[in-house]
Formats: structure tokens, sequence, C-alpha cells
């Protein structure tokens, strides 16, 4: 039996983190991006999504950080066009390519790294480098948070790239996993 490819993918306008359960990862992303006008900027988002699935499309299965809004003031820092970018990636994986995609709130996301749920980034990155170190992210927190989303996909399918306690595995049963992949 092949072990499933799973990715894992932390959607940033600047610093898209991406990473697959083989070890890879790497960012895609573009600074800029909101002071361009409408349609140069429309153009762009979709472009940059583009890039995203060259790298994403060949994944049986991919969990992606959760978008959520309301970070810091609600529509500063180009929420609008993150949450563009976010779902023209899911929906092209989903509907176009056919993979299946698992939303993760980012607090589920850390307690698989940590344990904890409510941890700053820097305790997930140390956690990535200790455990997790096939992926090389050079404290890149976007590609850390795509290699603990891979990770996470890996181990629900059976696949575990490291033996990960239980209080970080509870992390698991709190995700909606689509029946197709479901372990």
């Amino acid at each position: 039996m092949t072990t499933p490819r799973v990715a894992g993918c932390d959607i940033s306008l600047t610093s898209t983190g991406l990473a697959f359960n083989t070890g890879w990862c790497g960012t895609a992303g573009r600074d800029g991006i909101t002071a361009l006008p409408i349609g140069t900027r429309t153009q762009t988002i979709r472009e940059q999504a583009d890039r995203i699935l060259l790298h994403l499309e060949t994944a049986d299965l991919v969990l992606i950080e959760k978008f959520v809004l309301a970070r810091g003031k609600a529509g500063a820092g180009g929420a609008g066009e993150r949450a563009y970018l976010y779902y023209l990636v899911v929906d092209a994986l989903i509907h176009d390519i056919g993979v299946p995609v698992v939303e993760v709130p980012q607090a589920t996301l850390k307690i698989y790294a940590t344990g904890k749920g409510n941890v700053k980034k820097d305790e997930v990155k140390d956690a990535v480098a200790r455990r997790l170190p096939m992926f090389v992210t050079k404290g890149n927190d976007d590609m850390c948070d795509a290699a603990v989303l891979a990770a996470m996909g890996s181990d629900h399918l059976g696949h575990p790239l490291v033996t990960m306690p239980q209080t970080h595995r509870k992390a698991l049963a709190s995700v909606t996993w689509p029946q197709a992949v479901a372990a």
C-alpha cells in the first residue's frame, strides 16, 4: 500500500505556507497585493492561487488552516483579498481537481503541535523543530503551520510521521474529516 500524499496549506497573500508529508515545505506569495489597482489585484490573486494549486494538485488530501476574518481589526490587512485567495484555492481543489480538503482551526493545529490550543507562534515553531525535523522551515511560521497540517493528515490516515503524545493527537478527533479519507 502506498502512502497517501498529504499536503498542509496556510493561506497568506505574502507567504502561503505549503508542506507535504514527504518532508518538503515552501512558501508562495507576493508583497504589495493590497496596494494594486482593483483589476490588477484580482488578477494577481488568481495568479497566486494558480501557483499554490501547482503545488497542491498532486495531493491525495489537503489540510488547510481555516480562514478567520476577525484577525485584529476585521477587514484590515488584506482580509478580503486573503478570503478571495482562500476560496479560489479551496474551490479549485474540491471542484476542479477533486482533492478532498479539510479545514483545521488554528487552535486545533496548535493542539496537535504543542498539546495546547492557546500558544504563541514561537511555541509552534519550536515544536515543529523538535518533533517534525524532516521539515526544514528555517523558523518560517507559515511553513511550520503547513508542516503540522501535513503531519495531522498523515496521522489521521494511519501514516504518522512521528509518534505524537496522546495530548497532541486529541486534536484529530475535533476535525471534520471527509468520508472519502476516513481513517
